[in-house]
């Protein structure tokens, strides 16, 4: 049993069961045995591939796609490229090598990462050393200089806390982790209760057992994101796993050397994400004045953008086996029954004004 287990057990019998949003949090970002503060997650040794991982193409898209939201805005003489939770770095560094065929972006940049794990910053630094620029590291989008913004997030929403609350005999119980008879991490129902004016009217009649989830932390950065983008004015583009729509359903989900876990068994060993709700986040960023553009599925996005021409590029001369991995990054990027479909992407602007992909859908 991991040290972390040990503490988290000790919190609760002295101090009660905790919310999902705080066993979450306490997992994640433990300082001295959270997952991301304490390891590299990602890639074929860690416990799961991000898109940028997968294929250079689709950060070399996003990074087109920033072009864009950059022209849409009058192509300022300055302005803060702001990533959220950029990982090793990959997608940056394939963003960035695109924006190099557009001079005047790369000049006008000042790059900014948004990353709290000392671990991940290294690799960021490693990443992006022969990048055209040097990325100023912040703990927090607030941080971020004045002025417009061109922000990424990819898979960032999915890893903030989450609260669930379950239906009961009672109403809708706030779902907490406690201990069981044998002093085991179990799932069960808290005494906090959500009001029925916070539940949506098609779930009021909902069976016993339904979950219910709310995402106030990924809300509040949506706002804030909204926030400075009316004020300052900019674009963010924000993907991940998620719905279009609030809906009912337990989406919290554990990997762990990249297979699905029980929630409760590796505390800080193993990743903790829940789906994005889309609508929440658009009603957020809305809320601080961000003008939003439709949602797009990720394979929407990508087709959009140029990802079978891009990919018919880079495979010209390559031999059958690298022609071949390109079109199996291709399937699992944009294929329906891959990320393609399960991934959205959400674009939101200063103003109303769209940008390429996003134009087509407006």
């Amino acid at each position: 049993m991991s040290d972390l287990t040990e503490r988290i057990k000790a919190r609760i019998a002295n101090e009660g069961p905790l919310s999902v949003a705080q066993y979450m949090a306490i997992c994640l970002g433990d300082p001295e045995a959270g997952y991301y503060t304490t390891r590299d997650p990602f890639g074929r040794d860690g416990d799961f591939t991000t898109a940028p991982e997968i294929s250079q193409m689709f950060g070399e898209l996003v990074g087109a796609a920033c072009v864009s939201a950059y022209e849409a805005l009058g192509a300022p003489e300055q302005f803060n490229l702001v990533e959220l939770g950029p990982g090793r770095g990959t997608l940056m560094a394939d963003l960035l090598r695109v924006a190099r065929l557009r001079p005047e972006f790369i000049k006008a940049t000042r790059l900014n990462l948004v990353e709290t794990s000392p671990h991940l910053r290294s690799l960021q630094l490693e990443k992006l050393a022969a990048a055209p620029l040097e990325p100023a590291f912040h703990n927090a989008f607030r941080e971020v200089p004045d002025g417009p913004v061109i922000l990424i997030a990819n898979e960032f929403f999915d890893a903030l806390p989450i609260h669930q609350f379950v239906r009961t005999a009672d109403g809708w119980c706030e779902r907490v982790v406690g201990l069981d008879q044998d002093d085991n991490l179990a799932l069960g129902a808290g005494a906090a209760k959500l009001s029925d004016r916070d539940i949506p009217a098609a779930f009021k009649d909902s069976p016993e057992g339904t979950i219910f989830e709310t995402q106030p932390a990924a809300n509040a950065v949506a706002e804030e994101i909204g926030e400075r983008l009316a004020k300052s004015g900019g674009a963010a583009i924000v993907i991940d796993y998620g719905y279009r729509k609030t809906a009912p359903g337990d989406t919290l989900q554990a990997l762990f050397r990249h297979t699905h876990d029980d929630v409760l068994a590796h505390p800080g060993d193993a990743d903790l994400t829940a789906h994005v709700n889309f609508e929440a986040l658009a009603i957020a960023a809305a809320k601080g004045g961000a003008g939003v553009l439709p949602v797009l599925t990720q394979g929407e996005f990508l087709l959009r953008s140029g990802l079978l021409e891009r990919a018919g590029s880079l495979g010209a001369g390559k031999s059958h086996a690298e022609q071949e991995s390109i079109r199996d990054a291709v399937e699992r990027l944009a294929g329906p029954d891959q990320m393609g479909s399960l991934f959205k992407v959400l674009a939101l602007t200063g103003t109303k004004r769209s940008f390429h992909p996003f134009d087509s859908a407006v």
